[in-house]
């Protein structure tokens, strides 16, 4: 059966010249950018961290594609808007690709295909991957040339809608939809990943919280033993057992405290304040804040809770805060730090829906996991190759998809000669000199 992707066809006539176009154009790649992954992945080396924690039990002698290389090809798809391991199947003989992940063009093999990928995907025990979900932390902190004096660490949860009954997935009231609700923690300062992981659609309890920042602290304090962590959550992660576990270990926190009865009579005085202002001088909005000493049943101590009042034409709206912090005003406790932690949300929107993290269709909730560690690995390297542009340029703060359409999404001419291979790309390139600078930037300082 013949190929109707190589038969001419038409566009409508240009001052009276007739316009043919087919896919004949030879060695062409649509993502000649994907050399700037290669590019930070060497830099970073995550395909090689995350492959040595993988074990590879196959005859050496009979192996075609060695699990770092298959890691590499999935990862700088994703990267590229290829979430699905189905891609592979035609991405296998993409020349930029192929370059890419160490083989030549032409004369080298064709990268894995799909059944290779989703066997990989399936093949780590629950031990192998708390081993690789290690190995994120440690990239996490390697990223810092000198250990931080102090880091915030923001941790959220987002909703994973699934199309089917994977494990661990439950139904979620409050979204309506049977879900996962997989637990992002990051680095909002500098927009790194610290740790993404799965688990079943209900909201945590405190004792699960725990435990996971238990396990992550520990891993950041092999690095880092003085540095100074803050904790910064929204309300259902201000639970007694993980505030405790806070003071016992010398961890900071601030985290969101739903109102109560008690907590507005405490504020009252200063509520009644910004209310009578506002009425008096006639604002539409007036904004303020105060703090106070609580301790509800379930905690052990008294804490400070800071509030922020808002008097409109419509009422009061008051929200609390509960931290560890001792030193600031409320209102630097609410605005500047606890506020901060909407950045989190965009980081979670450039993980899920730039990168496509909530392809999460496996039934084993370890494939699952799997996912999300190469969807990280992509976020890294897409953060990389964010960071190596210069801070004044409009790209320097861009999202995932701009990064992507502008810098990846690159039309080249991969040819391979006996002596190079060469990329050519096109000369009306927008982002050439940008383009330029980025490969020299991440370019390895040794031979």
């Amino acid at each position: 059966m013949s190929d109707d992707n190589l038969l001419p066809f038409s566009f409508p006539a240009i001052h009276r010249k007739k316009i043919t176009a087919g896919f004949d154009g030879g060695r062409i790649s649509s993502d000649g950018g994907v050399m700037l992954l290669a590019q930070a992945d060497r830099w970073l080396g995550v395909a090689e961290r995350l492959a040595r924690m993988i074990p590879d039990v196959r005859d050496p002698d009979r192996v075609t594609h060695l699990l770092p290389d298959i890691l590499r090809a999935r990862i700088f798809a994703i990267a590229c808007g290829y979430e699905d391991a189905d891609d592979l199947d035609r991405l296998r003989f993409d020349p930029a690709l192929k370059l890419a992940c160490g083989r030549l063009p032409d004369s080298g093999r064709d990268l894995c295909s799909q059944p290779t990928i989703s066997r990989w995907e399936n093949a780590p025990s629950l031990r192998d991957l708390i081993r690789l979900m290690g190995v994120m932390v440690d990239l996490y902190c390697a990223s810092y040339t000198v250990p931080p004096a102090a880091v915030t660490l923001d941790i959220d949860d987002t909703v994973d809608v699934v199309h089917g009954h994977q494990q661990l997935s439950l139904f979620n009231a409050h979204y309506a939809e049977r879900c996962f609700l997989p637990i992002h923690v990051y680095d909002t300062a500098t927009s790194r990943p610290v740790g993404v992981l799965l688990r079943p659609g209900k909201t945590p309890s405190g004792i699960e919280v725990r435990g996971h920042l238990r396990r992550l602290v520990r891993r950041i304090r092999r690095h880092w033993p003085q540095t100074r962590i803050t904790i910064r959550g929204d309300g259902h992660y201000g639970r007694p057992e993980v505030m405790e576990w806070c003071d016992e270990n010398a961890i900071d926190f601030v985290f969101g405290l739903p109102g109560n009865a008690v907590l507005e009579r405490l504020v009252d005085q200063a509520a009644d304040d910004i209310r009578t202002r506002r009425a008096l001088d006639q604002e539409p909005c007036l904004r303020g804040f105060a703090e106070t000493s609580y301790q509800a049943k379930s905690w052990n101590t008294d804490r400070r809770a800071c509030a922020r009042i808002e008097a409109t034409t419509k009422g009061l709206d008051i929200r609390f805060v509960v931290t560890s912090i001792e030193t600031g005003s409320a209102e630097q406790i609410y605005q500047t730090l606890y506020c901060a932690r909407g950045q989190a949300e965009n980081l979670i929107k450039l993980h899920k829906a730039q990168l496509g993290s909530d392809r999460t269709s496996c039934r084993s909730p370890l494939a699952n996991q799997m996912r999300l560690i190469l969807h990280t690995a992509a976020y890294w390297l897409l953060l990389t190759v964010r960071d190596a542009i210069p801070k004044g340029h409009a790209l320097a703060t861009a999202e995932f998809n701009t990064i992507r359409l502008r810098l990846l999404k690159l039309g080249a001419r991969v040819i391979e000669t006996v002596s190079r291979v060469r990329l050519a790309f096109a000369a009306a390139c927008p982002d050439a000199t940008l383009i330029r600078h980025i490969a020299g930037a991440l370019m390895p300082a040794g031979p």
